[in-house]
């Protein structure tokens, strides 16, 4: 073993396990099922970590029939019962049992892959490092030899000895009184070389066919002449078994460079091969010494790591072999390349280039065109001989064709000439008819349907591809190439009701044990479908809502949505019945519309008037709003709906003391609670409008139609908000005729009314279109708090601080005065400490960037800020909470540069320390 060293480390997955997906509707967690087999009938296996050789010589023996067929001809009643292994008296033979449950599940089981978890346990494999040991050649005969093992004492025990083993003889012959030395040797497979020949016959030739000399230097001692003579070596197959396997030497050992190699030549293989020239003289048929290829196991990648999967014939058609995708591409590329040479023809004329405009020309006839017409022809197209527009500078056109071998064919002695991919018909069409059949056949010449001479597979972990025999010869050579071969005797032939019949041979219970865990899959996957399209739809009824500043409000909070379930693919009309169920008292005509809350309130969308739409292609999902109404008003009151009618919620600021009512009433329109004046004297108030209104027309509504109505300064914040001066930009009369929506205003988003009693004060000033709103001096001050926590995160100590601070006051100047002023310049290690503000819960917020001044870090002046041990994230940087699933504590913190990527931040050596589970 030391040889292989970490050969059978696999470099790269070619499929990964199927991750289990599952669906949450509100009420409980639903796994998905495996999904059913797929329309090529055969079934993976799933790779338990670089196991995939194991799989590749499973899926080879599973389509040995022979095999298969005698391993399920042992029974409970020989081999005992797997329920029964853990009884002390109990003699079950759990090899040959889990392999038997393993081929059954492999032929019969309703899903995509299927896994080898219970059989590597029976070889005591509970480990990824003890299943990383076997090289697949070794496998092979370490798994054969504990299958003798277990089937000793039983009708089976010459299952292997009968179906693999075969004998070979050793002879030598002296050279002096002709006595012949014969030793003969079992064998479970031939172990051939690579190196140094390019087939597999020449490495037979070599074995079994040249022979060795003994002379010179090199004697032989001859037991019946008693002294060293010369002599010569010769070995000959003897007994062959129904099945041939072949293990290449791929890799070798350099005693040079003293490490190991892989031999990546071309070495072919035979699809059938004759072996009488390789055994003992026998009056044999040849069909009695005459194999067929049936499994390629091939190994992808160097000496140091790898990956192997194999190509394998399916002997009882128990799959379904459709045309490989890359065919099927191809193939349509074809139809559509002889469709375009019939369009592209006249353009060819204009690019006068002699091979363009010949291909062009054949590519319009039905098969070759005589030599002494094609020149008629092109003449008839461009209006002029060869000879006299070409031949001076690319030579005859017989001579012209000749050179262009990869385009034209000659064909007749060179009579007639065709285009090279271009197949004769015996009966000519017209191009157009031509490709009609084609495209309606959907064949074409050079690809077959079906191939003639069995179904191949590539049988790779989880992934099963239909493949072309032709595809063996893609594995001669190179980093991906043959490692084993098996060979099946050409005279074994089925029996007729076997072929395409996966339960042929299988025993009754384990007929029965596959239909059972089939019907738990049906059963799965039935109450997933049900689960998946189930809908939980929230109804507001009309009764229970209001009209109000463009959007629907609820009259009574207590009344609230009544959830409906119903499956997805239901129609509207019965979602519209489940409703009348509900709401019995209901008269006259029920109207269903797709309904959003926004932050203004519940809004309005499309409304569902055709009763034979399914839910899903009318819009209808797992928690959408639907408002249940007349369809024209609520409460006598008309409703906008739609897109361009969406209400939003603004925040309207006006100087304390406007016209506008101390609780935000105007005229009977509620418009929201109204805020205590902030440092500037400004009143917030939030209040939703129709996304349709104008600017003029939220003015009106607002009993201020005289007053100034601005909106921020790019970059400024709202004010108050920033510290020190606000600035303001006064809408122009264009603008206030235009709508909500038209000004790309946002939920949100604040307005300033002003009305002119106010301007030019102390606090508002106007300089043309610019309003500034001012701090007064008294108010121009944060309060810096700095708290200190026992181990029981009781507190011990506070501190509190003002520390004046106007808007373009830089942020690491309010933390450096706190730390004087509080003396706390010893109590952070190293200094390191920054300002962080908390959010109403008292989360602390993400630390301020201290090199940002008061504005432009957004701070309110007169607001609390902490001063917090950590790092403050400088203006390139983003500080993140995240945490871990499940919970292993509070979330945790981050500073990462902005340029970063995820990926970099999951595995950055901080973060994943102790984590593997990303």
């Amino acid at each position: 073993m030391s040889m292989f060293g970490d050969l059978f480390e696999e470099e790269e997955e070619s499929t990964t396990n199927a991750t289990t997906n599952s669906i949450t509707q509100g009420k409980e967690k639903v796994c998905e099922p495996p999904p059913p087999r797929g329309k090529l009938k055969l079934i993976g296996i799933r790779n338990q970590g670089s196991t995939c050789y194991l799989n590749s010589l499973l899926q080879t023996l599973l389509h040995t029939p022979e095999f298969r067929e005698e391993l399920f001809s042992l029974g409970p009643e020989e081999l005992g019962k797997l329920e029964d292994k853990d009884k002390p008296d109990a003699k079950v033979r759990v090899i040959p049992l889990e392999l038997q449950n393993l081929f059954a599940r492999l032929l019969l089981l309703d899903e995509q892959t299927t896994t080898t978890t219970a059989l590597t346990e029976s070889f005591g494999w509970t480990n990824s490092e003890e299943m990383a040991q076997q090289d697949v050649q070794e496998l092979n005969r370490i798994l054969f030899s504990a299958l003798e093992s277990s089937l000793i004492g039983m009708s089976g025990s010459s299952l292997i000895q009968r179906l693999y083993h075969g004998t070979l003889t050793n002879s030598i012959i002296c050279s002096e009184c002709h006595n012949v030395s014969e030793r003969q040797e079992d064998f479970l497979d031939l172990t051939v070389c690579v190196r140094g020949v390019s087939s597999l016959e020449e490495a037979l030739w070599s074995m079994f066919v040249e022979e060795e000399v003994f002379q010179g230097n090199n004697l032989y001692r001859c037991s019946h002449c008693d002294r060293l003579v010369k002599a010569t070596k010769s070995a000959k197959l003897r007994k062959l078994p129904p099945f041939l396997t072949v293990s290449l030497l791929r890799f070798s050992f350099d005693l040079v460079k003293c490490e190991r190699f892989k031999e990546t030549r071309r070495y072919s293989f035979p699809l059938s091969i004759n072996l009488r020239p390789f055994c003992v003289q026998s009056d044999q048929p040849d069909s009695e010494l005459c194999y067929e290829l049936y499994s390629v196991i091939i190994h992808k990648g160097g000496c140091y790591g790898g990956h192997y999967h194999a190509y394998i014939k399916d002997i009882d058609q128990l799959g379904h072999w459709e045309l490989p995708e890359d065919d099927m591409k191809q193939k349509k590329q074809k139809v559509q390349m002889k469709t375009v040479n019939v369009s592209v023809c006249d353009s060819a004329v204009e690019k006068d280039d002699p091979v363009s405009l010949l291909t062009a020309v054949l590519a319009q006839e039905s098969g070759s065109v005589l030599l002494d017409q094609l020149g008629q022809k092109l003449m008839e197209k461009i209006g002029c001989s060869w000879n006299k527009k070409y031949r001076k500078q690319h030579g005859p056109i017989k001579k012209f064709l000749q050179s262009n071998p990869d385009v034209f064919v000659l064909l007749g002695n060179g009579s007639r000439v065709a285009l090279r991919n271009q197949a004769e018909t015996p009966e000519p069409k017209s191009v157009a008819d031509r490709v009609q059949d084609e495209l309606e056949a959907g064949s074409d010449s050079g690809l077959e349907v079906e191939p003639m001479n069995g179904q191949w597979f590539d049988l790779n972990d989880s992934t099963v591809t239909a493949i072309r025999e032709s595809d063996i010869m893609k594995q001669y050579e190179g980093k991906e190439s043959a490692y084993m071969l098996f060979y099946r005797k050409h005279t074994l032939q089925r029996a007729p009701h076997a072929v395409g019949n996966p339960a042929f041979g299988v025993p009754a219970h384990l007929l029965q044990m596959v239909q059972e865990e089939n019907d738990k899959l049906q059963q799965r996957r039935s109450e997933f479908e049900i689960s998946s399209n189930s809908i939980d739809v929230r109804l507001h009824f009309a009764s229970h809502y209001c009209v109000e500043n463009g959007a629907l409000k609820l009259i009574d909070k207590d009344k609230d949505t009544v959830t409906l379930s119903i499956d997805r693919r239901r129609t509207v009309g019965d979602l519209r019945r489940a409703v009348y169920q509900i709401q019995d008292a209901w008269k006259g005509d029920l109207a269903l519309t797709i309904a959003k809350n926004l932050p203004a309130g519940l809004h309005l969308y499309d409304m569902l008037t055709d009763d034979q739409q399914s839910l899903s292609s009318a819009g209808v999902y797992n928690c959408s709003d639907l408002f249940v109404w007349n369809g024209t008003e609520v409460n006598g009151v008309c409703v906008q709906s739609g897109a361009e009618c969406e209400p939003l919620l603004l925040n309207i600021l006006r100087p304390g003391g406007a016209e506008l009512d101390s609780v935000g009433v105007v005229g009977d329109q509620s418009v929201g609670e109204a805020s205590e004046p902030d440092a500037s004297g400004l009143v917030h108030v939030m209040q939703g409008f129709s996304g349709g209104a104008t600017l003029g027309g939220v003015r009106e509504a607002l009993s201020l139609p005289e007053a100034l109505v601005c909106q921020q300064a790019k970059g400024v914040g709202p004010g108050g908000e920033g510290g020190g001066a606000s600035r303001w930009k006064v809408c122009s009369p264009e603008a206030m005729r235009r709508t909500l929506r038209e000004l790309t205003l946002r939920d949100g988003d604040t307005l300033l009314l002003l009305p002119h009693s106010h301007l030019n004060n102390s606090v508002f000033s106007v300089s043309e279109d610019v309003v500034t709103v001012m701090t007064p001096s008294d108010c121009r001050w944060l309060q810096v708090e700095f708290h200190t926590h026992t181990t029981h995160e009781e507190e011990k100590e506070k501190k509190v601080m003002k520390i004046p601070a106007a808007g373009s006051t830089l942020l690491s100047q309010v933390k450096q005065r706190a730390l004087e002023e509080m003396q706390l310049q010893e109590h952070f290690t190293g200094g390191v400490c920054c300002l962080r503000e908390r959010d109403r819960t008292g989360k602390f917020l993400p630390p301020v960037c201290e090199d940002l001044s008061v504005r432009d870090a957004g701070i309110k002046l007169m607001t609390s800020l902490w001063l917090c041990p950590g790092h403050s994230p400088n203006a390139s940087q983003l500080f993140l909470f995240f945490s871990v699933v499940p919970p292993t504590g509070p979330e945790l913190e981050i500073i990462v540069e902005q340029t970063i990527t995820v990926k970099e931040v999951l595995f950055d050596g901080n973060v994943a320390e102790g984590w593997t589970h990303w």
